[in-house]
């Protein structure tokens, strides 16, 4: 992806509010848990999706992007490539249409699949290095 269409595609994810972290972590240690506390300290409405973990840091977390309350605008994807690229494929069949690829998460049949189903998708860079901070 050439260096503007990033730079535009990012411009365009981070000024949305309504985020889901999939693959939200319990623990402090893992990037799917800093990734959800970092949007969160920012002021992103940010829901939490993994099957396993009920709560995060006090909030609820959803077993899958069908349960969330509301649709998410940005599906930040914190999880290996395999599950990424079901993750996707969730994402066209819900109408979600941005999808930001933490590193580590990226695939080269994720890319295509996006690239072809229509989803925006931002890879080879970090949500928490280019979010904003939205005032109270």
């Amino acid at each position: 992806m050439a260096n503007q269409e990033q730079s535009s595609l990012i411009a365009d994810f981070v000024g949305r509010r309504i985020w889901a972290v999939v693959g939200a972590s319990a623990d402090p240690a893992k990037v799917g848990h800093q990734v959800l506390r970092v949007l969160r300290a920012a002021g992103y409405r940010v829901y939490g999706v993994n099957p396993h973990t009920p709560i995060i840091d006090g909030e609820p977390t959803y077993a899958s992007l069908e349960a969330l309350p509301e649709r998410p605008e940005v599906v930040d994807v914190v999880v290996p490539p395999r599950v990424t690229e079901q993750i996707v494929r969730q994402c066209a069949a819900l109408g979600l249409t941005r999808v930001w690829l933490q590193p580590g998460a990226e695939s080269p049949e994720a890319l295509r699949y996006c690239r072809e189903h229509g989803i925006a998708v931002v890879h080879d860079a970090c949500a928490m290095v280019h979010r904003r901070v939205w005032p109270s």
